[in-house]
């Protein structure tokens, strides 16, 4: 009994806000070291995902011929979530398909889809229009990839990297040169033949368009070009439109802007933080 009369005072636990990071294309759980850094400063808690032959997941690129196989690990991190647990899925560049996906499959798991610098395609890769939309074009800088034929030489590549000389230049322009530095270290041939195959089945109750999506648009990137973001949204309209004056890779070049604009989104949506 305490001094109450007999009530017992009841204690809420709020969990801190959960924050998933998706990388993109030959990158990894790596890529979010300094905005992981900046999240759990300020009390939230966070889960960088390493996709399957990207970070220090050792599976061969070259073996994995389908998105189902590539998206695994953030498919099965959302299917351990507790039922009653919802998360901010933020990917970036080709990491805006795994959190598509996502969406269909766990929209009552996420509470927010940020797509940064990303490809954002309701349904994938269906039509020439998303193809155009949503994959990088270089050709204007040369002949800047290593590919692989895993599949054989008369047959489309299974992975591509960005040649080292060029990856300053096309991906981290804007950043600080340790930072490309590290990332020079740490790229791997990204399994392009699996990305391209990912296309997604929209179900009857439209799930995917319950999760209130915002996009962080990079005006100065040169992987996922201005005009190509621009597309998308246009496309697939998301609740909301950031701007960053950054390269392809912000958590490197604007950190603190992003992680800025990451919280804006989260209060955007009545989230408490």
């Amino acid at each position: 009994m305490g001094d109450d009369g007999g009530m017992t005072e009841r204690v809420m636990v709020v969990k801190p806000i959960h924050f998933v990071l998706v990388h993109g294309i030959s990158g990894g759980a790596w890529c979010w070291y300094k905005i992981r850094c900046l999240m759990e400063n300020s009390g939230y808690r966070v889960s960088c995902i390493d996709l399957k032959s990207s970070g220090i997941d050792q599976t061969d690129p070259t073996s994995l011929v389908s998105f189902d196989d590539y998206n695994k690990p953030l498919m099965d991190f959302m299917s351990n979530l507790p039922d009653n647990e919802q998360v901010i899925l933020v990917g970036h560049s080709a990491g805006g398909l795994s959190v598509t996906q996502a969406t269909h499959k766990f929209a009552d798991k996420i509470r927010l889809a940020v797509y940064v610098a990303a490809t954002m395609l309701k349904l994938g890769y269906l039509t020439d229009e998303d193809v155009k939309d949503g994959v990088p074009d270089l050709s204007e800088f040369g002949d800047v990839y290593e590919l692989q034929f895993g599949s054989g030489p008369d047959q489309a590549p299974t992975t591509a990297l960005i040649k080292k000389e060029f990856q300053r230049k096309i991906i981290y322009h804007m950043s600080p040169r340790e930072d490309s530095t590290l990332a020079g270290m740490l790229l791997r041939p990204g399994p392009i033949k699996a990305l391209l195959a990912a296309r997604f089945v929209d179900d009857d109750d439209h799930n995917v368009d319950k999760v209130r999506r915002i996009y962080i648009k990079t005006t100065h990137d040169r992987v996922v070009k201005p005009e190509q973001q621009d597309a998308m949204i246009k496309r697939w309209p998301p609740s909301e439109v950031y701007v960053l004056d950054s390269d392809h890779s912000p958590f490197f070049s604007t950190p603190f802007l992003l992680f800025g604009l990451l919280l804006k989104a989260v209060a955007s949506c009545g989230i408490k933080l």
